[in-house]
């Protein structure tokens, strides 16, 4: 095949991936007939015919729509976050990760297309949609933090609080550290495309319940650390030991939420099967749930907070809330009486709360990580139970017919009676009883 019918076919196989199912048979037909046009413009009439045929598809104008959207919304996340003066390390550092954040947002959907195919329910759309909207709203928020967390200040006040609040040797981007964000962010991507694919075959259900579950997750826990984790960090809206009933339900969120989670999906998915699915069936919809609720919660709660910090680092009225009452973070309490400024806290104030944005990335990393172990047991104890359930052929009893039949009879019509029967002897014969219904029969 020559390279002009290479693009061709290229095209035609995009063109019916844009198409409902039931009408993809019709577009072949079309583009079947093609060549049996005189060449020139009337096969070129005959193609742009069908074309404009396919464009009236309502499943086609949407994904298009969808796909222009989308773009737009790439374009202007990494214009907000593109920095200003390439003259910084930092600046260059963030010039690496747009480029590489918009090649993960708009390569990864499109590789797995063919393989994985489109979301087939509302919910996948939605918590698809939901995934690209936190990874655009963490481009420019992450871009401004690490601009301000890396801008070395030129003297002053301002350059020992720096010296004394950040950490050594740590007045550049770590190329180790971006990577490893990078490669996790790709992975949260592929795992959201992975799961809301119809070949992954996930309920909706399962997608709902996991994506509720882990916003609730999200929630708690960006009430407890809006600036990150921290005790440095803020003065919390909820300050000293009023904020402990959260920290205790965001622990029990955590670490039994997603098992609440995967249980409520296998119940759910139990009851719209009209057959009892299989067991590996039930662990993959339990450990998506799990997975879903660690996944949204840790992705939820860092988009929330870098942008809660990107925010502070720019409005004031967000710092005073944030930060209200007296409140003197490490390094500030060792300057002297008139260097203490409110400028000097409120500097104080931002870097704080810029370099413990890290823990925001901690979070992504071990939230899945934790709800998975316990899902896991979860899943392999249901799996148990269904394994040894009445009328199940594992169960180490009867088969998957009934009980056992009863022991043939041997001559003389006498039945031997096996050992372990109301501890009768061994050897023991009885007389044997004719079946009624079949002595009627007869």
């Amino acid at each position: 095949m020559s390279g002009r019918g290479r693009v061709r076919a290229a095209v035609r196989h995009a063109a019916l991936g844009l198409v409902p199912v039931g009408r993809r048979e019709w577009v072949e037909a079309v583009w079947a007939e093609a060549p049996e046009m005189p060449p020139g413009l009337r096969r070129l009439a005959w193609q742009a015919g069908g074309l404009r045929l396919i464009a009236r598809e309502a499943v086609m104008v949407r994904r298009i729509g969808g796909l222009l959207l989308f773009a737009a919304a790439v374009a202007a996340a990494a214009r907000a976050a593109w920095p200003g003066s390439p003259g910084s390390l930092a600046a260059s550092a963030v010039r690496v990760d747009v480029i590489t954040m918009v090649a993960l947002l708009a390569g990864v959907p499109l590789l797995a297309f063919p393989f994985l195919g489109p979301p087939d329910s509302r919910p996948a759309r939605w918590l698809r949609v939901g995934c690209y909207a936190a990874l655009l709203a963490l481009l420019p928020t992450r871009a401004a933090v690490e601009q301000f967390l890396y801008t070395l200040p030129h003297g002053g006040v301002d350059l020992r609080l720096y010296l004394l609040i950040n950490q050594p040797n740590s007045y550049a981007p770590s190329t180790g550290k971006n990577v490893v964000v990078l490669i996790f962010i790709g992975l949260y991507l592929a795992s959201f495309v992975l799961l809301t694919s119809r070949r992954a075959r996930i309920a909706p259900a399962t997608l709902t319940i996991g994506a509720v579950a882990g916003i609730v997750l999200g929630v708690v826990m960006y009430a407890v650390a809006p600036l990150g984790l921290s005790s440095a960090a803020t003065n919390p809206w909820l300050p000293g030991s009023d904020v402990d009933p959260l920290v205790v339900l965001a622990w029990a969120l955590l670490l039994c939420g997603p098992v609440a989670a995967a249980i409520t999906a296998d119940r759910r998915y139990l009851a719209s099967s009209s057959t009892p699915p299989a067991v590996p069936a039930r662990i993959s919809q339990m450990m998506a749930a799990g997975l879903l609720t660690g996944m949204v919660g840790a992705l939820f709660v860092t988009a929330a907070g870098f942008g809660t910090t990107a925010v502070m680092l720019k409005a004031a009225w967000l710092r005073n809330w944030l930060y209200h009452g007296p409140h003197l973070l490490y390094g500030v309490q060792y300057l002297s009486a008139d260097l203490k400024t409110q400028s000097a806290i409120t500097y104080s104030h931002e870097l704080a709360g810029a370099l413990d944005t890290k823990a925001f990335l901690i979070m992504c990393i071990g939230f899945p990580l934790i709800a998975l172990l316990p899902t896991g047991f979860a899943a392999i104890v249901r799996a148990d139970d269904a394994a040894v359930a009445p009328g199940n052929p594992w169960r180490g009893g009867g088969g998957p017919s009934g009980p056992e039949p009863a022991p043939a009879s041997s001559g003389g019509g006498h039945a031997v009676v096996p050992d372990d029967v109301a501890g009768l002897p061994a050897g023991l014969t009885v007389p044997h009883q004719p079946d009624p219904v079949s002595s009627r029969t007869r």
